[in-house]
């Protein structure tokens, strides 16, 4: 029963990991934490189902477009929305990022109110079994791409002039504008990937949850608890957040009590917040939120 539940932690935590993954990219470039990123995810999903269901556009190009006006969407949003006000409160900013969430889930409800639809199948029915322990092709194709976005987000990072551009603007806004960089396109187009990687989470996660308008709820609070247990600016931190994140919630579910579950992030975001602030790989830094 250990065996499984450790391995069926790690292919959820894989799921919030990929939401980590997004929301540690716009902090990494612009130090704010963007509160409306569940409905970012929730929204590309949605355009995914349109494009598929709805217009009967084959799926890779369908997930290229949903990636695409997700994009184009986050970097819309942050150069009329939240550029405009990074030199205000930093609550002005949470509740702006928040607000966007809920239009777009406002907008969702419009057209499909509490629905809760079916995605397309896009993994593979595949199940293996090894031993007492049974995965699926689904949690493999999430988990890898998990590690596999984590590898191409620290070579990006660290390895490339990008990373040494957006490591000089996360240090200082002021001190990059003065040596030539043009910041405010830079925190738009972070903005725009970051969008883009919600959708793509999105495209995988929907699969497995079903698809509604208030998936955004629980995505973010986990994903927001995987950024806090890893710690802020920290990839690989995202993603063993996310990883230790899954395992609790099996772990606690099984041995403590069931309803521990849906309360392990807050549990956990409420630790990490009292003891250890910077979580476990994070560095202190002055955050906007």
């Amino acid at each position: 029963m250990l065996a499984q539940l450790l391995v069926s932690g790690i292919a959820q935590g894989a799921i919030y990991a990929l939401v980590a993954l997004a929301m540690t990219v716009i902090y990494r470039a612009t130090t704010v934490v963007n509160f409306g990123h569940g409905d970012l995810l929730m929204a590309g999903a949605f355009s995914v189902y349109v494009f598929v269901v709805l217009l009967g556009i084959p799926y890779l190009v369908a997930a290229g477009l949903g990636l695409l006006l997700l994009f184009v969407f986050g970097y819309l949003v942050q150069r009329q929305l939240i550029q405009p006000m990074l030199d205000g409160p930093h609550l002005a900013l949470a509740m702006m990022a928040i607000a966007v969430g809920f239009a777009l889930r406002g907008i969702a409800r419009i057209y499909w109110g509490r629905e809760v639809l079916p995605f397309p199948r896009i993994f593979p029915a595949d199940v293996y079994v090894l031993g007492d322990v049974v995965v699926t092709s689904g949690n493999l194709i999430v988990t890898g791409v998990a590690l596999t976005l984590m590898l191409v987000l620290f070579a990006v990072f660290y390895l490339s002039p990008v990373g040494k551009l957006a490591q000089a603007v996360f240090q200082s806004a002021r001190g990059a504008a003065l040596v030539g960089i043009n910041v405010p396109r830079f925190y738009s187009i972070a903005w725009g990937v970051g969008a883009a990687m919600a959708a793509l989470g999105g495209i995988l996660i929907a699969p497995m949850t079903f698809l509604y308008p208030d998936m955004s709820v629980w995505i973010l609070i986990r994903g927001f608890a995987a950024m806090t247990l890893g710690g802020f600016g920290s990839l690989h931190g995202a993603v063993v957040g996310g990883l230790l994140l899954g395992v609790m919630e099996l772990l606690l579910g099984a041995y403590v009590s069931s309803s521990l579950i849906e309360i392990t992030s807050y549990l956990v975001i409420i630790l990490v917040l009292l003891f250890r602030p910077a979580g476990l790989f994070g560095q202190r830094q002055v955050v906007r939120v």
